[in-house]
């Protein structure tokens, strides 16, 4: 009597062809190194947010200075220079995190102080911005009920002409009190909205590091071999 054969393959039984099982094997191989290649270096660490707070702080910087143009005797909270520059830092900061991502955080020791750096520097910088922002709405509704007039190169303002004993604000190199009354509340006003988008810019990038860093959680799926040790992160 000969013998009978499967017609599933001479190795009999109901297991699966030997080619099946080398296509599982690829596409397992396959599936992790995929979602690698997938994940951009932009990715890794919001790049968006330091590009964003560079160009905010030069912004600020620049409108501060144009504003020390139009008087000398304008205070530092009054052109906050200071602000855009130390936000230029932050960016800064911000740039060489990015360029230490490609380095794993379990072997990157530099890589945790840099990225704990740069979250305190975004809150800094957030608490800056208001500040920032809360001076500038100050002189602003300030600036808009000037009474101002010229007295040979300098112009002299006050809230209340009529009263005597009112506070007088002098601005020393200004030929012109236009400038005062007319285009340092307009400047006053582009810092309000610089300094409002760099606050928001500030929290996000704050928050993407506490994110990043306090709400990945392992759900204790392993996948791959147990020597791998490669653990899902929900």
């Amino acid at each position: 009597m000969g013998m009978g054969t499967s017609p599933l393959g001479s190795s009999g039984g109901g297991n699966a062809p030997p080619g099946n099982e080398k296509k599982k094997g690829k596409a397992g191989k396959g599936g992790p190194l995929t979602e690698e290649a997938q994940i951009c270096c932009g990715c890794r660490f919001p790049l968006l947010v330091a590009l964003l707070q560079l160009l905010l702080g030069i912004a600020i910087a620049g409108v501060a200075f144009l504003m020390v143009a139009i008087s000398s005797s304008l205070l530092a909270r009054e052109t906050p220079h200071w602000a855009g520059i130390i936000l230029c830092v932050v960016a800064l900061l911000g740039f060489v995190l990015f360029c230490l991502t490609r380095v794993p955080d379990e072997r990157a020791t530099v890589q945790f102080v840099t990225k704990l750096l740069y979250f305190l520097f975004c809150t800094i910088g957030l608490v800056i911005s208001v500040l920032v922002i809360a001076f500038q709405c100050h002189h602003y509704a300030l600036t808009n009920s000037f009474v101002c007039k010229e007295m040979g190169e300098d112009c002299t303002c006050t809230l209340d002409p009529d009263d005597p004993i009112a506070r007088t604000f002098t601005y020393s190199g200004v030929a012109d009190c236009s400038a005062i009354v007319s285009t340092l509340p307009m400047y006053n006003l582009l810092q309000i909205v610089l300094n409002l988008a760099q606050a928001i810019v500030c929290l996000v990038g704050a928050f993407m590091m506490w994110k990043h860093r306090y709400q990945v959680f392992f759900a204790g799926l392993q996948t791959g071999s147990p020597s791998n040790q490669e653990w899902q992160k929900v």
